[in-house]
């Protein structure tokens, strides 16, 4: 009985350690996800959304004037969220990285904070969830495509 605790043990330590790297630098897990077809969600992310996102992305998701001209600081302005500009081109793991963590994992320029402080998990694809369901079915298709692409993530 003790060997056999002695290869869990030791298999549970690899394994930490082995995917520690991963862990590191991988998009953070979650059980949930962005769905735009959930009304309840949708919802709550839209609520979300006008309280901590439309000051900068836009009330409709238009984003900032001028959004793809660079700031005398070297940052750029929000972009929008809506079917004309990139946001759709991210896999969900990667939209929800860029919310929790904040844009500049991703891009150094980006001036987005991290609502890891301030956002749930949930709060998050909900948010995720509202902005999706803005986008005509061929822009959804497209992200999903995106999404399954990188593993789901």
């Amino acid at each position: 009985m003790r060997t056999s605790f002695r290869i869990a043990a030791v298999a549970i330590a690899a394994a930490i350690v082995g995917g520690g790297g991963y862990l590191l630098v991988a998009p953070q897990q979650s059980a949930l996800q962005a769905d735009p077809n959930n009304l309840a969600q949708v919802a709550v992310g839209e609520a979300l959304y006008g309280t901590h996102c439309a000051s900068c992305h836009g009330k409709a998701l238009e984003g900032e004037d001028d959004w793809r001209r660079q700031r005398a600081d070297g940052s750029f302005p929000a972009p929008p969220h809506d079917e004309t500009c990139h946001t759709w081109h991210h896999a969900d793991g990667q939209l929800f990285d860029i919310t929790k963590r904040g844009g500049a994992p991703y891009n150094p320029r980006s001036a987005m904070p991290g609502f890891s402080g301030t956002l749930s998990d949930e709060d998050i694809w909900a948010v995720l969830a509202y902005i999706k369901s803005r986008w005509p079915e061929p822009i959804q298709a497209r992200q999903r495509a995106a999404t399954e692409a990188s593993g789901g993530r």
